[in-house]
């Protein structure tokens, strides 16, 4: 049984790792910013607890973070389970963010998907009709990126090979980029 003072010491390494990609970061708050600057709004997607980081992001973008600001436009991709189930049903759970992204994506939009192990079939198909539609994307990414590793437009590939570690740093990096974008908005 892993001990407290193990997964703790896992979770530093990984956040003390980050300053490794740290140009990575920094781009992905260009997109991020460039995007809610010309009027795009974030698409953001993941599964399961990654899902819930979706949702976190687009609350602290539409709701606020630190400051009120104004609204600002993001939408997480799995908040709504009658569509997601929907397109489940009708076209398979492989789909239901490529699906989305292909009927709410405007140009000038930006694709925000979160998967620690990078191998979701659906978080995969997403970047694929991101690309497709010609959106730019950025992905938080674990375990070396897997299968979705050089598919978005800026890898945020989290050092190490936990999962937990990986989530804990997505989260930091949310914060991050909504502390970057509450700096620019009023």
């Amino acid at each position: 049984m892993p001990s407290f003072d193990a997964s703790l010491a896992e979770t530093i390494r990984t956040f003390q790792a980050l300053a490794t990609i740290r140009p990575q970061i920094d781009r992905a708050g260009e997109l991020m910013l460039a995007t809610l600057r010309r009027g795009g709004k974030l698409l953001i997607c993941g599964n399961g607890g990654s899902a819930a980081e979706a949702g976190h992001f687009s609350t602290e973008l539409v709701g606020r973070y630190a400051k009120t600001r104004r609204s600002l436009p993001a939408l997480a991709l799995s908040a709504d389970g009658s569509l997601l189930t929907c397109i489940g049903n009708d076209f398979g759970f492989e789909t239901v963010f490529a699906r989305q992204i292909a009927g709410l994506a405007q140009r000038g939009d930006l694709v925000v998907v979160l998967t620690s192990s990078g191998n979701s079939t659906n978080i995969i198909a997403a970047l694929h009709e991101a690309k497709k539609l010609g959106l730019e994307s950025v992905a938080f990414l674990g375990r070396g990126g897997g299968q979705c590793r050089d598919l978005a437009t800026c890898d945020l590939i989290m050092p190490g090979e936990s999962g937990a570690a990986a989530q804990e740093a997505h989260l930091f990096l949310i914060h991050h980029f909504c502390r970057l974008i509450d700096a620019a908005f009023d």
